[in-house]
């Protein structure tokens, strides 16, 4: 869908459980800060090799809270090569998706946004509440077979139209 680049995307969904937009973007901003490097007035993602150098207390300035144990596994698991980033397009679906949630804190809404946006996996349908609410709603809980393999870019209108239309969910 968008092609985002793979680390930077695992990790800030995984900074977006359970989380609100402003503070996604408060942690993201404090990690390339205190991590990433300065180019003129703004600074990179940090890689996984240098979070990984790091330990729980370094990562303590970011007030992730429990966000902060998933993004040392996640960047520990990217820099030994135990996950391949690089690897997951052109994996089944379903073995990608269980690749990524071997990561601490990773499951399926997690891996199937990181599949969808970063690893051209269109058939990845990432599910929170509203989408499963209109779900039930529109589709009785399921999508039509013969559209499957574009769950991640009819999810995306899904999500569009029942926040716009106020869908009653």
């Amino acid at each position: 869908m968008l092609n985002q680049e793979p680390w930077e995307t695992l990790c800030s969904f995984i900074i977006s459980q359970n989380n609100n937009i402003k503070r996604i973007k408060g942690i993201i901003s404090r990690l390339c800060e205190s991590f990433g490097e300065k180019i003129d007035n703004y600074y990179t993602f940090p890689s996984a090799e240098k979070i990984a150098s790091l330990t729980l207390d370094d990562l303590a300035v970011l007030r992730a809270g429990f966000r902060a144990k998933y993004i040392l596994d996640a960047a520990t698991k990217v820099s030994n090569g135990e996950i391949n980033l690089n690897t997951l397009k052109d994996l089944p679906i379903d073995d990608a998706r269980n690749e990524l949630m071997k990561i601490t804190g990773v499951g399926p809404k997690v891996a199937d946004c990181a599949l969808l946006f970063s690893h051209e996996h269109i058939e990845a349908f990432p599910k929170d509440v509203w989408i499963k609410r209109a779900m039930e709603k529109l589709f009785d809980g399921d999508l039509p077979e013969e559209v499957k393999k574009y769950a991640g870019i009819i999810q995306q209108y899904i999500f569009f139209y029942a926040r716009e239309t106020k869908l009653n969910i």
